[in-house]
């Protein structure tokens, strides 16, 4: 498993999911953690739990000056910036695409896509002047297929996914690991919305078909090793069974 003691790892989206658990995944690993979300009461009480190693900065993704602002106040507390973890990301509201409202639309772009890209925009040039780090982005299998009603979260993870390929493109020879990951259907609060919905075959699933939010925290922690150097560039899928076993989840 990586070595991350010491280094620096901001999150997006860390209020709950894979988000809170990724930040507790790699605080246990020695790293120092910065969790950010919309919700700042949350995100204080997750980094109040974790300890000093972690702090918790209010922002939204969507404002590309509040990103700039956490990224600044992650460097001014640890001294750099390391590993970024895009993961915030919604799915609401579900809509056919003949009868969505394009504001709230326009919204999911602004969170699951522009939120990426603000991200990669404000670390990418501390990473080059450090001599590299780790981006890791959460994918998803509605990246590459259509799913009914998800017309904006399927555009915007296969947008994403083309970010990170567009990264490693420029600056993976500047020392950035630029990887996705896809983790299937994962026991969270987002899985509660798509299930409330009702409208497709994920809504229809078992709770017990979704994995918990510890796995693909684990493998994000896995990601930052030179063992996933083959990723570069590419996403990896958690529904692989070699790598599961890889991140020792099987």
């Amino acid at each position: 498993m990586s070595d991350v003691s010491g280094k620096t790892v901001m999150i997006t989206g860390a209020s709950r999911g894979i988000g809170e658990s990724a930040a507790r995944v790699f605080a246990a690993a020695g790293a120092n953690v910065v969790l950010t979300a919309r919700g700042g009461d949350a995100i204080e009480a997750i980094a109040a739990d974790i300890g000093a190693q972690a702090m918790a900065v209010t922002c939204d993704v969507a404002d590309y000056a509040q990103v700039e602002a956490a990224v600044a106040a992650a460097v001014a507390k640890f001294g750099s910036l390391d590993i970024l973890i895009n993961n915030a990301g919604v799915v609401e509201p579900i809509s056919h695409l003949d009868q969505s409202d394009p504001a709230e639309w326009g919204q999911v772009i602004d969170i699951n896509l522009k939120g990426v890209y603000h991200g990669l925009r404000a670390v990418m040039p501390l990473m080059e002047k450090a001599g590299g780090g780790s981006i890791l982005t959460i994918s998803s299998g509605a990246a590459h297929g259509p799913v009914e009603a998800w017309s904006h979260y399927c555009a915007s993870k296969a947008a994403v996914n083309m970010l990170t390929q567009c990264v490693h493109k420029e600056a993976g020879d500047k020392g950035i690991r630029a990887i996705g990951l896809s983790p299937g259907t994962v026991a969270t609060q987002m899985q509660r919305e798509i299930k409330a919905s009702g409208i497709n075959p994920v809504s229809k699933l078992e709770w017990t078909d979704h994995v918990p939010p510890e796995w693909p925290a684990k493998c994000l922690l896995w990601m930052c090793s030179a063992e996933a150097d083959g990723w570069l560039g590419d996403e990896i899928s958690l529904r692989d069974e070699d790598i599961r076993r890889k991140v020792g989840l099987i």
